[in-house]
């Protein structure tokens, strides 16, 4: 059985980055460094930031995004995760640009939304100003019969400040503090579970903090890729 080499389009941010490659690691039923997948991490810190990109307050970075896919490609990565949920606003695009597969974390995660939380009919999205406009989430979770809730508008200009002043400057506690209180609006809004719509929410926001169940998208991509790289799926 041949197994696939991970291509990790990282760089958006960086610790999401290694908190994707360490989660990788964990997610591998190895007993010994040879049984983990070869793992190919290209971390872009150059990508113009994509929540600009979207709302058009900046430049796409849709040229960054493909300068660090096809390096990844030609390094010899069989198939490219990309650890940013806003990025995959222009996942279609990117693929177009590549010879090599681009998973879809988003819709990766709606199937496992799905397979994990059958009777649920809406939940509750925690993501930047990028993901909530792109409505990346609606499209992928609509189709399988789920609403997506968003903060107030209050509280979605709190999540902004939480995600750049905060958690991408190192500063997980005060960034994980706004998060569970944006959390908790969200929870009165009769959601069944959390999805952590950003990478940097995953850093600060796990499964069992909420009084319902969290969904991370990182984790199912994690778990994804390994069994993807392993032959197992």
């Amino acid at each position: 059985m041949d197994e696939k080499i991970i291509g990790i389009l990282g760089g958006m941010g960086p610790e999401a980055t290694a908190d994707l490659y360490y989660r990788i690691i964990r997610a591998t039923p190895a007993k010994k460094d040879r049984d983990h997948p070869r793992t190919i991490i290209y971390s872009n810190t150059k990508v113009p930031d994509r929540t600009a990109a979207i709302i058009g307050e900046g430049p796409s970075p849709l040229g960054e995004m493909v300068t660090a896919g096809a390096a990844l490609e030609q390094a010899g990565a069989d198939f490219i995760i990309i650890p940013c949920n806003t990025a995959h606003f222009f996942i279609d695009d990117l693929r177009a640009k590549l010879g090599i597969p681009v998973l879809d974390m988003i819709e990766l995660t709606a199937e496992a939304f799905v397979d994990r939380l059958p009777d649920a009919r809406s939940a509750g999205l925690i993501a930047t100003d990028g993901t909530v406009k792109s409505g990346i989430y609606e499209r992928r979770f609509n189709d399988k019969g789920v609403d997506i809730i968003v903060p107030s508008r209050n509280m979605q200009s709190k999540t902004m400040k939480a995600i750049y002043d905060h958690i991408k400057a190192g500063d997980l506690q005060e960034g994980r503090g706004v998060i569970l209180r944006v959390a908790d609006e969200l929870i009165t809004k009769d959601v069944q579970a959390i999805l952590c719509g950003c990478t940097e929410v995953s850093l600060v926001l796990k499964d069992g903090d909420l009084s319902i169940p969290v969904i991370d998208p990182l984790q199912v991509l994690a778990e994804y890729a390994v069994r993807h790289a392993l032959g197992l799926i």
